[in-house]
Parts: structure tokens; C-alpha cells; sequence
């Protein structure tokens, strides 16, 4: 068999369970959010495409975790299944080294490295800004749709408002009373001919703009002011949204990679330029997950198969897990500004890339690792102790 013809079988072997993996992970991430979003659909009657338009844009961000923990459970198995059928020692035996076997694993690395690096820099962040946007739109539509003619609506926050008709093309109102009692000592009633709400997307707010009325403010008990009556032609009134208008500026993760470093450029100070740095260098690390991930995997895969059928899936986890982990630590210390972010954020990397260089060392020269041992020796406790408890009962 030539050297080609197995590395072309070693691909194969991972690919497929890692795309299945992909599309499991994936979507197992995207049901945690379909509660949220049925309450869009059947509170706010928010039509299925626009639905499906969310989802799409809450993809990418999880592809960048789902990416390289598929790559590496697709490697635990893969190599996991090598060594259960004794087709690695097959290998060994016709002069094939453990290190050639890692080419076409590196191959793969670095292709799922470049996806996840263009998902991270361009993808995610465009996403990022259009689901924040679109939930804007849905949450200002269905505002207006939830005012209905005839109807005192108490939706907005120190604001009753009631019209008498609504025109269903040009969706301006008639006929409008409004109880304002947001500055609390100084209610205000205002009546007003025409009125229709106007959505700002750069600043996500919503204004309701008024035509041809009147403002009477009746002062508080006590107070020397007179009765007061004030004509307009045009008064706008800024709605509060909730927490969807509080957050006026994108956020870090919704910036381009342009815009990240023209905001580190003008950063007014540390803490605000620390903020862009860890986004930008968090960016970069995480796209070297897949790479970093096969040195740890493949000897994990093939000195774990005798622990079971569900090992690599249970191991996948635990690695990525305590990966993340240290990632996020060093988010936490890069944020607190103790060390530069562009060195810190890439300790994690830089201590998986010496643990899998000494695993796959170790397992080069068939030294069993210890973790294996320990992992095979706990799940045999568990077995054993699960097993007296099943007889005793």
C-alpha cells in the first residue's frame, strides 16, 4: 500500500465523523436558543423567515467553537478506531512512523485553521452586527404592530398611549393621546394630529415623532409654576426599549478587523485599548485551535481506545474543555492588563503545543501517557462500583 493511498485513507477516516460531529455540535448549540426565539414567534408574531434570517446569523459565532472540537473528536475516533483494530501496528510493522501518519492530519489542520481564521476575522463579526441589527428591526416592528386603534398601550416605559386610527399603508397614526409621566413630578398629556414611529438602526433607537399638537403640564402639589400649554408642529419622543436600546455603540465583536485597529489606534486610554486588543489577538489564537488541538489528539486516540466506544467522545470534550478554559483565563488576565495581550492570549496555544509534542513523543516510542492510565483506571473503579451497586440492590 503506498504512503499516498494512506494518507488519503487517514483523511477520509477523519473527515467524516468530523463533519458528522460538526453538524451535531452545531445544531445542539442552536436548540438552546429556540426558546427565545419562540417567544419572538408567538408573543411578537414574527414571521418564519425572519426567524430563519437569525439563525443563520447566530451560525457563524458558534462555528468557531464547533470547528475545532469536531476536528479533534474526528481525530480521537479516527485514530481511537486505528488502534482497536491493530491496523496502526499493521502501519508500524510496514516501516510507516507514527510522524508520517501526522502529514496528512496536518493537512487537515491547517485547512479547518483557515476556515476558522476567516470565520473569526470576517464572518463572525459582520454576523455579529447584522443579528444585532435585525433584532432591532423585529423588536420596532412589532412594537408598531402591537399598537392598535382604540387600545390604551402601556408598552412603553412612563408612556400610555392611545390613537384612533391608523392608516394601514402609510402606517401614520390619528388622532393620538399620550399620558407622559417619565419626569415623574411634571406629568405631561399630549395630543397630537398625526404621528408615526421612525427606527434608528446606527444608534438602535426608536422615535416616536408627533405633527400639529399641544403639551399640557400640570405641576406638582405645592409648586409656584403655572399650568403650562405648549404648540408644536413636530415633537419627537425617544422610546425606551429596554435593554435593546441601552447599548448604543458596537461592541468589540462586531467590529471589522479594519475597524479594530483604527479603534487600538485612537483609544483615549489602556483599558479601552485593552478591551480591542484582546478581541483582535482572541481572533488569531483561536483559529490556531486546530492545529494545536491533532498534537494532543492523535496520541489520545490511540492510547485511549481500550476505555470504550464512547472515550473519544468523553475525552473530546474534556480536552476542548479545559482548553477553553484556559482561554478564557487568559481573556480575563489580558482584560486585567497584568500582561500584554498579545502575550498572554497565546499561553494556552503555547501549553498545548508542548503537551502534545511530549504525548505524541511519548507515544512514538510506545510510552504509555499517564493521564490514559489514570482515565482507564478511574472508569474502572466507576464500572466496578456500579456494578456492586446493581448486585446489592
Amino acid at each position: 500500500m503506498s504512503v499516498l493511498r494512506i494518507h488519503r485513507y487517514i483523511i477520509k477516516e477523519i473527515t467524516i465523523p468530523a463533519l458528522l460531529s460538526l453538524l451535531i455540535f452545531t445544531c445542539v448549540l442552536l436548540m438552546g436558543k429556540i426558546p427565545k426565539i419562540a417567544e419572538l414567534i408567538i408573543n411578537k408574531g414574527v414571521p418564519a423567515g425572519d426567524i430563519f434570517q437569525l439563525f443563520s446569523y447566530l451560525l457563524p459565532t458558534f462555528l468557531t467553537i464547533t470547528i475545532p472540537l469536531s476536528f479533534l473528536l474526528g481525530i480521537l475516533l479516527a485514530f481511537g478506531r486505528l488502534s482497536a483494530d491493530s491496523e496502526f501496528i499493521a502501519l508500524k510493522a510496514s516501516g510507516i512512523s507514527l510522524y508520517n501518519l501526522v502529514k496528512p492530519v496536518f493537512v487537515l489542520a491547517i485547512f479547518f485553521s483557515l476556515l476558522t481564521a476567516w470565520i473569526t476575522i470576517s464572518i463572525e463579526p459582520a454576523s455579529k452586527a447584522a443579528f444585532r441589527t435585525n433584532l432591532f428591526q423585529i423588536a420596532s416592528s412589532s412594537i408598531s404592530i402591537s399598537v392598535k386603534p382604540g387600545v390604551f398601550n402601556d408598552k412603553f416605559k412612563g408612556i400610555v398611549l392611545h390613537t384612533r386610527g391608523i392608516d394601514k399603508n402609510s402606517k401614520i397614526m390619528q388622532d393620538i393621546f399620550i399620558s407622559d409621566e417619565r419626569k415623574g413630578k411634571t406629568p405631561a398629556t399630549i395630543t397630537a394630529q398625526q404621528g408615526r414611529f421612525i427606527s434608528n438602526q446606527d444608534q438602535y433607537s426608536l422615535t416616536l415623532r408627533l405633527s400639529n399638537g399641544n403639551i399640557h403640564r400640570q405641576p406638582a402639589i405645592g409648586e409656584n409654576t403655572t399650568y403650562q400649554t405648549i404648540s408644536f408642529t413636530n415633537y419627537d419622543i425617544n422610546l425606551d426599549l429596554g435593554n435593546k436600546s441601552k447599548k448604543r455603540r458596537r461592541v468589540g465583536g462586531e467590529l471589522s478587523w479594519t475597524e479594530l485597529n483604527l479603534e487600538i489606534d485612537k483609544a483615549s486610554s489602556n483599558k479601552t485599548r485593552r478591551y480591542y486588543q484582546v478581541e483582535k489577538y482572541g481572533r488569531i489564537v483561536i483559529a490556531f485551535a486546530p492545529i494545536v488541538l491533532l498534537l494532543v489528539g492523535i496520541p489520545l486516540g490511540l492510547q485511549s481506545h481500550r476505555s470504550g466506544k464512547g472515550s473519544g467522545f468523553a475525552m473530546a470534550l474534556v480536552v476542548f474543555l479545559a482548553y477553553y478554559i484556559l482561554l478564557n483565563l487568559a481573556n480575563t488576565i489580558a482584560e486585567k492588563g497584568v500582561l500584554p495581550a498579545a502575550v498572554i492570549l497565546w499561553l494556552p496555544n503555547f501549553c498545548f503545543l508542548l503537551g502534545g509534542f511530549w504525548c505524541l513523543h511519548s507515544t512514538a516510542v510506545e510510552k504509555p501517557l499517564r493521564i490514559i492510565l489514570f482515565s482507564q483506571w478511574l472508569i474502572r473503579q466507576l464500572r466496578s462500583r456500579t456494578n456492586k451497586t446493581g448486585e446489592d440492590s
